[in-house]
């Protein structure tokens, strides 16, 4: 490790994905993962269980990252740490430890946007889009339309007005009764089912932002209607039901997504969050990039879903352009984009 290496300790934990990540000069080595079991049998993150976790996989989660990488606490540049948004419990190990650790070797803390994080992560590996591009960013909190001009530089020019889609998709699952997380149940049997099989409403809000509150309001009045009449229902329509509901949710995602590139005019389109890891919506936008002519990006799966190495690629850009915070930060639940 030469002395004028510029060395990262990355730290997630705004959700109940506990992730540390090593970055070298731009350079991505590891990325550590502890995922959180306790909350499947309640159908959902349960915060306060996601902090007492975290505070227990967080000390061996970033030994691991800094044994794999090779590299001692010494050598470190600065420490990086997801400030916001995300569960204030959560956010709060993270943002305590990292404060400490930081201070305890007298070197810089990097506080990232969780969101711009997710809209990083397409330079972690190649290739990785060129400015300006959109960015659909798609999670279980957050829907965002996103203009990238730079590393740094990014506007938001649409959102969720209610409920964000990878909520959406997870509450139509518990409808179905599906386990938590659902979302990924209803894309495996949507393979298996015709889209046009039930009609769901298409909301359509002003401008570029969505609303998803009222497909989930459909499907529960829908399905108490049809169980009423037969209780087997979802049972004998189970795939129909899941390739239905994913294809009206993902025809509302990609309207407002070709408005947008409609209204900014780039060729170059990426989504990222976890949701963008679902079949369907990868299927779909790479369609309609062919007929569009647009050039198409999302990360590898690891960097879907909430991660460190994504937090590890944003302080690489932000250490570079000298953006540093004091010891004495907070974390911010609903940190602005």
């Amino acid at each position: 490790m030469g002395t004028t290496d510029i060395s990262i300790l990355a730290i997630e934990s705004s959700c109940d994905e506990t992730s540390a990540s090593i970055i070298v000069n731009g350079k991505v080595l590891n990325n550590i993962v502890a995922t959180q079991s306790v909350h499947e049998k309640y159908g959902g993150v349960v915060p306060e269980l996601a902090s007492r976790a975290h505070q227990e996989n967080l000390i061996p989660v970033v030994h691991e990252a800094l044994s794999t990488a090779g590299i001692s606490k010494k050598e470190l540049s600065a420490v990086a740490v997801t400030r916001g948004p995300g569960l204030m419990g959560s956010l709060l190990v993270g943002v305590s430890f990292a404060k400490a650790f930081a201070k305890a070797l007298d070197i810089p803390l990097i506080d990232i946007n969780h969101m711009q994080a997710h809209v990083l992560a397409h330079f972690i590996e190649e290739p990785s889009p060129s400015f300006p591009f959109i960015c659909l960013t798609v999670s279980g909190g957050h829907t965002q339309l996103v203009l990238v001009k730079d590393h740094l530089d990014m506007e938001l020019i649409g959102e969720t007005q209610d409920d964000a889609v990878g909520e959406a998709f997870d509450k139509m699952a518990k409808l179905l009764g599906f386990p938590y997380p659902g979302g990924p149940l209803i894309d495996l049997y949507a393979k298996e089912g015709s889209p046009k099989a039930f009609t769901f409403p298409v909301t359509r809000m002003p401008g570029l932002n969505y609303s998803f509150s009222g497909i989930k309001t459909a499907v529960l009045y829908f399905l108490r209607d049809r169980l009423a009449e037969n209780p087997n229902f979802i049972t004998k329509n189970r795939a129909d039901l899941c390739a239905s509901i994913q294809y009206t949710l993902i025809e509302m995602l990609l309207i407002k997504l070709k408005e947008a590139v409609k209204q900014v005019a780039v060729t170059e389109v990426a989504i990222a969050g976890g949701v963008s890891a679902n079949s369907g919506l990868r299927a779909a936008l790479s369609t309609l990039a062919q007929r569009k002519g647009w050039k198409v990006y999302v990360p590898e799966f690891e960097y879907c879903t909430d991660n460190a190495a994504m937090i590890a690629m944003a302080a690489h850009y932000k250490y570079l352009s000298g953006e540093f915070v004091g010891y004495n930060i907070v974390p911010l639940a609903k940190m602005k984009f």
